[in-house]
């Protein structure tokens, strides 16, 4: 069964970014890695953004939920690039305005569809 939905555009001022009703944003791991930092990766963006590009380090954990663009979620996503304590270091610098942030526990592996390959990790801060 195809359903067409059509809409009255009588105001044309309306924001394009309008929050979507009822729209949840629950991707799994595996999503996050395989599809859209893919795509962030290979420069390919989507029409709505719905994962910000912020740096993470300028924000304490506890004002990270006012930079997001969705209230009342209980999970927030961003894009943030990966800052280097020294220059020919691999020890990323997680320095904040107030402190620093910290990586707690093992690191979980991101499993592609098939199981076998390992396309990530997950680190707990």
């Amino acid at each position: 069964m195809n359903v067409v939905v059509q809409a009255c555009a009588d105001n044309k001022d309306e924001e394009e970014d309008a929050p979507l009703p009822g729209f949840r944003f629950h991707p799994t791991d595996e999503e996050l890695v395989g599809f859209y930092l893919q795509r962030k990766v290979d420069n390919k963006p989507l029409k709505i953004d719905l994962i910000k590009q912020i740096d993470i380090y300028k924000f304490d954990p506890w004002d990270l939920p006012k930079a997001s663009s969705r209230e009342g979620e209980i999970e927030s996503y961003f894009f943030c690039r990966r800052g280097r304590k020294y220059r020919n270091s691999i020890r990323p610098n997680r320095v904040t305005g107030s402190g620093f942030w910290k990586a707690t526990g093992i690191d979980k592996p991101i499993y592609s569809n098939g199981g076998s390959a390992c396309i990530g990790l997950k680190k707990t801060l």
